[in-house]
Parts: C-alpha cells; sequence; structure tokens
C-alpha cells in the first residue's frame, strides 16, 4: 500500500481513510491473536491486547509485523483448540475463517482508496473463499446482529433466497422469525432472491457494492431490509 495513499478515502466506508482501514485490521488482528493465546474459557469480552496500532507511516510497517504475530499464533495452535470467539466458546479454526473473510472485505476498502487516487482495480476475490464468506454472514453475522437489534419488522415472517451463480452448493434460503433467522443450504422458489458471482454477493452483504450490481427477483424492499440489518 502506498504511503502517499493514507488519507484517500475509503469509497464505501463514509468518513475513513486508508490508514483507518490499516488500523482497524492490525488492532482487530492483535485482539485475534490475544483470544488464541487465552484461556478456552475465558470470555471474548475479557480479552484485551498489549498495544495499539500507530498513527500515520508508522502503521504500515508495525501492521507487517502484526499480521506476521496473527499467522504464527495460528501456526502455533492446534485448530480444535477451544478458545473464546466472537460467536461463544469456538475453535482456533473458526478465527482462521473469521479473518480470513475480515481481510477479504477490508482488501477491497483498501484497494478501492488507493483506486481512487490513481490505483489500480483490485484484485478479484477466490471464488470458494468469498462464497464461503457469504455462509459465514448468513449464519454468524446476521443472527448475532438479528440478537442485538431484533429482526427488522418488514423482515418478520419472510424468505430470503441468496446464490452464488459461479460456486458449486451456494444457495442459502434465510428464514426469519421475530427475534432469528433459520438458514438452511438449498434452492427455494417464489421468495425475493439475491443472486450473483460469489464476489459480488459477499460484498453487497458487506455493503461495499450496491444491490444493483446483483441480479434481484421479487421484493426489493426485504433485499435493502436484509443489507440494512448487518452494520458492524
Amino acid at each position: 500500500m502506498p504511503v502517499d495513499a493514507l488519507n484517500a478515502p475509503v469509497p464505501s466506508c463514509p468518513g475513513w481513510t486508508l490508514e483507518q482501514v490499516v488500523r482497524h485490521v492490525g488492532k482487530v488482528q492483535l485482539w485475534v491473536a490475544a483470544a488464541l493465546r487465552a484461556d478456552p474459557h475465558a470470555e471474548i469480552s475479557q480479552i484485551r491486547t498489549d498495544r495499539g496500532m500507530p498513527r500515520g507511516r508508522a502503521c504500515l510497517v508495525e501492521y507487517s509485523g502484526v499480521l506476521d504475530e496473527l499467522l504464527a499464533e495460528f501456526a502455533r495452535v492446534d485448530p480444535g483448540r477451544p478458545v473464546p470467539t466472537i460467536g461463544g466458546s469456538g475453535t482456533a479454526a473458526s478465527w482462521a475463517r473469521r479473518q480470513a473473510h475480515e481481510a477479504t472485505v477490508h482488501r477491497f476498502d483498501a484497494a478501492d482508496a488507493v483506486r481512487g487516487v490513481g490505483g489500480s482495480a483490485p484484485e478479484g476475490a477466490d471464488t470458494e473463499v468469498a462464497a464461503d464468506g457469504v455462509d459465514e454472514w448468513a449464519r454468524l453475522m446476521l443472527p448475532r446482529a438479528l440478537e442485538s437489534g431484533g429482526t427488522p419488522v418488514a423482515l418478520r415472517g419472510q424468505s430470503v433466497h441468496l446464490q452464488c451463480t459461479d460456486a458449486a452448493d451456494a444457495e442459502w434460503l434465510l428464514e426469519f422469525s421475530d427475534e432469528s433467522v433459520a438458514v438452511t443450504r438449498g434452492h427455494a422458489k417464489d421468495v425475493a432472491a439475491l443472486s450473483g458471482p460469489a464476489q459480488d454477493v459477499l460484498l453487497v452483504l458487506w455493503r461495499r457494492r450496491p444491490f444493483e450490481l446483483l441480479q434481484v427477483n421479487g421484493d426489493d424492499s426485504l433485499v435493502q431490509d436484509l443489507l440494512g440489518a448487518v452494520r458492524v
């Protein structure tokens, strides 16, 4: 990442700059590394880091070291080791998955910022990784958002179908109740549907791309309510 682009704005994240993306990802990775070292029975709210991320040009050098530290922790810890996670008690492998998708989305944030000041377009995401990111969004991030904010009234009793058209076995049916969502794999008819290439679906769900990029069948207002339900 070019040093002279640190102040470049991130188009899909109003108020954020490239520097803030780097510092945010670095802070998250420090926190995850601490979680991997923590007592398996610790609450995730108890996890603390031993340092923060510097500002300015120093954040780029620091981030390189933070990433190396996180990768070293993943190499050290057995993937099946119980660790505290944002979904409760989980495993080190679940953190590897979460961080892969965290990095994918924020890589587009960074690349979009650099492109805005004359850089090249972002490299595409791996299709299978992006499709797995959609699965994680549906099964982890969406239920967590509904637990804290409640199911939007317009989604209660409704169903939405998601499909990644370029990946195998990449369809989901989201069925909403007043307080939660049931997620199953498979095709569905006669419900609002959102479909497109896996990368585009992932970035739309994370509000990094406009939903008009995808094919929408049925009530597009339900799709907009769905996208508004997860704000992390």
